[in-house]
């Protein structure tokens, strides 16, 4: 008996250890898994990455290749009412060479010969849609603008009036290569707020479309305010990406619906889009925000984002008009600042007049003008080269850095004030 309970206790510890040592071995091999699928999980991440880097370095490679300078020829291959007031325009090459791509959010420059005008009329307008690698068309959505409420006199806008009454399908405009520094990175990871209110979509639009068209996964919120259904641009378009993009999520704000509009059908909120509306939504405020809209639109959201904590380089805007340009500039420089409150003496050789510089005055370019100086002008915020005058002598500084590549020795006057005595060549 003794001997069989020997054997039976030697038998139960062989059996422990048995049990011990496949523990072990399965441990070993479940760790190795988990490893080993965290290592495929973190070369899949690099792949990715690797690839959103090749892919934007092939995009500036091509737009090397294929940009222009100057005015490029362009036929109006289709021209689409979107809502009331609101076109968009698809322009093609004339010439037939590829077209560059672009970065999501750039505008393409116009130089509009407009009856009545003595010399071209500059403007630049977003770009409505996606970069697409093989795309063979631009596409701007313009809406008509009508006189200012307290104004009903003065005439509607010149260039979108010139746009929808007499631009048509087969017509030829000039257009000059797409710009500017406001779009949303592709090759960032970062979640991102996309937010347009009225015409001013058109940036915006053109991110969410690259967002759904590259396949991206990247967390994207996308809210459109508008007042009602009459205004509310490409509806179906953006229902049918946020069905199919699950990190797409769309918010639809009406500030005044329509007796036919819907909520949940037409809208999301009965109310306009705003820094407390963001806060019920959002998860937290560390997310890259991109705005265009109007001027009231866009200042209560840069203010109240800032009260929120978010950092000013998270916070991205377009300027549509000069108004908007003033009310929410990013910070200027401490030279253009002080510029503001020295009376320097500014000189116009070609008109052989001088006077004191106003503080008054927001850019050299209005200044010039309250004197009866004559500076072409166009986009009036440092993209388009239009206002670009000679410098001969003395200091300026930009109040913004202007998207316009401006040599040495010139000045874009929309967006510039003196630090000095300056001598203009005008």
């Amino acid at each position: 008996m003794g001997q069989v309970a020997a054997t039976t206790a030697a038998l139960v510890c062989f059996a422990a250890s048995l049990v011990y040592v496949v523990a072990l071995i399965l441990s070993q091999f479940q760790r190795s898994r988990l490893a080993a699928k965290s290592i495929l999980a973190e070369q899949a991440v690099l792949r990715a990455r690797l690839d959103l880097l090749l892919e934007e370095r092939r995009i500036v490679q091509e737009t090397r290749e294929r940009t222009w300078s100057g005015p490029r020829k362009f036929i109006v291959k289709r021209k689409v009412a979107e809502c009331r007031d609101v076109c968009s325009f698809y322009l093609a090459p004339h010439d037939g060479k590829p077209l560059p791509p672009f970065h999501p959010g750039q505008f393409l420059t116009f130089q509009l010969r407009i009856p009545g005008q003595n010399a071209p009329v500059v403007r630049c307008y977003s770009l409505s849609d996606a970069p697409a690698p093989d795309c063979d068309y631009y596409r701007v959505t313009i809406k008509k603008v009508p006189p200012p409420p307290d104004k009903p006199g003065m005439p509607p806008g010149l260039v979108s009036t010139f746009f929808h009454e007499h631009v048509n399908e087969g017509d030829i405009l000039d257009v000059k290569v797409p710009s500017g520094r406001f779009y949303l990175d592709m090759t960032a990871r970062t979640p991102a707020v996309l937010i347009g209110g009225g015409v001013g979509i058109t940036p915006v639009l053109s991110m969410v479309n690259a967002v759904a068209q590259s396949g991206s996964r990247r967390e994207t919120w996308f809210f459109l305010g508008v007042r009602n259904r009459s205004e509310h641009i490409q509806k179906a378009h953006l229902e049918e990406v946020a069905a199919k993009r699950p990190n797409v999520h769309l918010h639809v704000c009406y500030s005044d619906p329509g007796p036919d509009d819907k909520a949940g059908r037409d809208y999301h909120h009965a109310e306009r889009v705003s820094v407390k509306l963001l806060k019920q939504l959002l998860p937290s405020n560390m997310y890259d925000f991109y705005i265009c809209g109007p001027p009231p639109m866009m200042t209560s959201l840069t203010q109240g984002l800032k009260e929120w904590g978010v950092p000013d380089d998270n916070v991205h805007f377009e300027a549509f008009g000069p108004a908007t340009v003033k009310a929410v500039a990013p910070a200027a420089a401490p030279s253009a600042v002080a510029a503001t409150a020295q009376a320097f003496q500014i000189s116009f050789t070609r008109s052989g007049r001088a006077f004191a510089w106003d503080q008054k005055m927001q850019s050299l370019l209005d200044f010039a003008a309250a004197h009866g100086v004559t500076i072409d002008s166009g986009c009036r915020r440092g993209a388009c080269g239009t206002c670009k005058i000679a410098v001969r002598d003395g200091k300026f500084a930009y109040l913004s850095p202007p998207d316009y590549a401006c040599e040495a020795g010139s000045c874009l006057t929309c967006c510039a004030v003196p630090t000095a005595d300056l001598t203009l060549d005008a």
